[in-house]
């Protein structure tokens, strides 16, 4: 059936007006004072007398929610480029609140914030602007439209504003991987699932998720995690590996096993003998083979966690210090154990030179078995 006139000016005022409620456009009608005062200040070359003007011209058309929008924005704008971001930021957080959903506003204080290295805010915004472009499809179906053309028009508006949400999408997991603070890492994680859902980073999501947990000591949490992706790929090394670790100083009973198995898991899903392996994947096994040591010498098996131990050594060294470190320590304290106080001082005297949170412990027990070998003379 074709449409009438009326209903065909119905229609494409429908699918503008889908940005207009939901995804906002900044629009001064033309001919309005307020158009003829922007025409008069864009007109104006001096940056301090164009900077007054739109003082003059918020104050003038306060009551104007579009007007105060704009205006606040070209002032936003006006600050970032004479590099006063703080000033930037709260002038476009006055176009904001005057038009909460406007993408363009958005996207500028993404951008400001990313300048002022702001992470806050950076993910503030970017949330904000996934959830704008998310709610274009949570809108109500006007009752002159049927059933196709609303879901038509939803699809437009959708495509038209891609570009913003992928933008959005990108500045979010980056604010998730700039984020030094392991609660407010998963605070933005959790969030980030909610707003950009099948984003296409789960894997990434997830490695920074388990990372968070795993430093903010929430086994209870991480397990969860790591089976979740387990369930979806069982050879995620990441998971794999975080598990280990999590079980390997768990009280539970059944912990050591489930050490053992993920650790083990581990070895065979990194293939680090292989000629290809990279540095990940040696990394990878070094510390699995490190958590069986470690295992094994809680059980008292003192010659196999060696065994593992070494593995885990020659895999580490030069590919990561820290672990190298952790695992340099564990076979020194099995040497010493077994009163092989000679590799025991050599491995620990290497790994006694690397700065971090290891090198306390490292040279506190070279110092014992120092003392040890002089009274051995």
């Amino acid at each position: 059936m074709k449409l009438t006139s009326a209903r065909l000016v119905a229609l494409l005022f429908f699918l503008t007006s889908v940005a207009y409620s939901q995804v906002e456009k900044l629009a001064i009608p033309a001919g309005t004072p307020e158009d003829k005062d922007l025409i008069l200040i864009s007109g104006e070359q001096d940056a301090q007398k164009k900077l007054a003007m739109y003082q003059e011209f918020l104050a003038k058309y306060a009551s104007n929610p579009m007007a105060v929008a704009y205006g606040n924005w070209q002032l936003s704008q006006y600050y970032q480029n004479a590099g006063d971001l703080q000033k930037a930021l709260e002038c476009g957080d006055k176009a904001l609140a005057a038009a909460p959903h406007n993408l363009d506003i958005l996207t500028s204080q993404v951008m400001i914030a990313q300048q002022a290295k702001d992470n806050v805010r950076q993910f503030k915004y970017s949330d904000e602007g996934g959830d704008v472009y998310n709610s274009i499809e949570k809108q109500p179906q006007p009752a002159d439209l049927t059933q196709e053309q609303f879901a038509a028009a939803i699809a437009s508006d959708k495509e038209a504003n891609r570009s913003a949400y992928e933008f959005f999408r990108n500045a979010a997991f980056n604010s998730i991987a700039s984020e030094s603070n392991a609660k407010t890492r998963m605070d933005y994680i959790d969030q980030f699932a909610t707003t950009f859902p099948k984003s296409g980073m789960e894997d990434q999501i997830a490695n920074y998720a388990m990372l968070s947990l795993a430093d903010l000591k929430d086994n209870k949490r991480l397990v969860a995690y790591a089976d979740r992706v387990l369930a979806g790929n069982p050879e995620d090394s990441a998971a794999l590996l975080m598990l280990a670790n999590a079980y390997v100083d768990s009280p539970e009973p059944s912990a050591l096993a489930k050490a053992v198995t993920y650790a083990q898991k581990t070895i065979v899903v990194a293939k680090a003998e292989q000629p290809d392996a990279d540095r990940s994947r040696k990394v990878s096994a070094g510390v699995a083979h490190s958590i069986l040591g470690r295992v094994y010498a809680k059980q008292e098996k003192t010659l196999p966690s060696i065994t593992e131990l070494k593995s885990a050594v020659a895999l580490l060294k030069g590919q990561d210090e820290q672990q190298y470190a952790v695992a340099a320590y564990f076979l020194g304290w099995d040497y010493a154990k077994l009163n092989r106080l000679s590799d025991a001082r050599a491995v620990l005297t290497d790994a006694a030179a690397i700065p971090g949170p290891m090198q306390p412990p490292i040279k506190e027990l070279l110092t014992k078995v120092n003392s040890a070998r002089a009274a051995g003379k």
